[in-house]
């Protein structure tokens, strides 16, 4: 790697969805997965839409999209979510991770890494960590992950599928400083682990975008708070509510000629108070982009779409 560490890339890896649908298996943990009424046909064939669009939206602005077809057999309802089965890092190595849902696993394909190869990436190793399956512990990649690339910290909210030790096995691998707490959601009167890191927090170059409340104990929450503020971070605070509409799962991104984007679903938009809106637009022009179908079933927004290529 060459030159300081960069917060944000152009190069996005996508993968099209084939078979999207509701997911038995992580709904289990997911609370922000909702059933509905469509046929199975009709979930896909919207998701598809949606997905088309916010790739047409991402590369009408300047962003390189890679886009990867999913296949077909076996089915994966959540392979539109590939950032939780790997991620690529500026050192060129790549991270393959344990998931959770069996059905999630499938996911993992070695031909993508290959495919990026061809397309002029070039990759150093791969670090495989998907042997803690067989022990029932999991990482789920940047879902359970929140970088802070350039002060090298890693953010996790610890739940089923984010394993502390494997973290903690990760930021020593990478050289991140690791920073671990619980995060909960209140669900039917009840605080409940929020399944993944990245639906209550984001960071961006000069600001983070963080559901403080979803952190209970106030220790840890300080912990977050003045760490973020030491390391020139920003604090935009999300309510609650506002992360149950997505306004955390975002994900700062940059174009070709360096122009930094907020990338966001309508949605977690539409929750944004005029002043939260004035102190985003300060530091990078919004991309809103409406997912109504994969957020509901699919429970997981546009962050968990984007699986950043460095």
């Amino acid at each position: 790697m060459t030159g300081n560490p960069k917060q944000t890339t152009s190069n996005i890896l996508m993968i099209e969805p084939v078979s999207f649908g509701f997911n038995d298996q992580t709904a289990v943990n997911n609370y922000f997965q909702q059933r509905g009424n469509l046929s199975d046909a009709d979930i896909q064939s919207w998701a598809l839409v949606e997905f088309n669009q916010m790739v047409a939206n991402l590369r009408s602005k300047g962003l390189n999209i890679i886009v990867v077809r999913d296949i077909c057999n076996p089915p994966t309802p959540d392979s539109i979510f590939p950032n939780n089965w790997i991620s690529f890092h500026q050192d060129g190595r790549v991270v393959l991770y344990p998931m959770y849902a069996e059905n999630r696993r499938a996911e993992r394909r070695t031909d993508i890494i290959s495919l990026l190869t061809e397309e002029g990436f070039r990759f150093s190793d791969i670090v495989d960590y998907t042997t803690f399956e067989k022990q029932n512990r999991f990482l789920e990649g940047t879902g359970s992950m929140v970088f802070d690339h350039v002060n090298k910290i890693a953010y996790a909210a610890l739940s089923e599928r984010t394993d502390k030790a494997i973290f903690l096995q990760f930021c020593k691998d990478f050289d991140f400083k690791p920073v671990y707490f619980l995060a909960h959601q209140t669900v039917n009167g009840k605080r409940l682990p929020i399944y993944h890191t990245n639906v209550m927090m984001c960071i961006g170059d000069l600001y983070s975008i963080v559901c403080l409340a979803a952190i209970d104990n106030k220790s840890e929450r300080d912990l977050v708070i003045n760490l973020l503020i030491q390391s020139g971070k920003e604090i935009i605070e999300m309510s609650d509510a506002q992360m149950q509409q997505f306004a955390c799962n975002m994900l700062q991104v940059e174009n070709k000629k360096g122009s930094r984007f907020q990338v966001m679903s309508q949605s977690a938009y539409d929750t944004l108070t005029q002043q939260q809106i004035e102190r985003l637009i300060s530091y990078n022009k919004i991309i809103t982009i409406a997912i109504p179908t994969i957020e509901k079933y699919g429970g997981g927004s546009v962050r968990c779409m984007m699986a950043e290529v460095f």
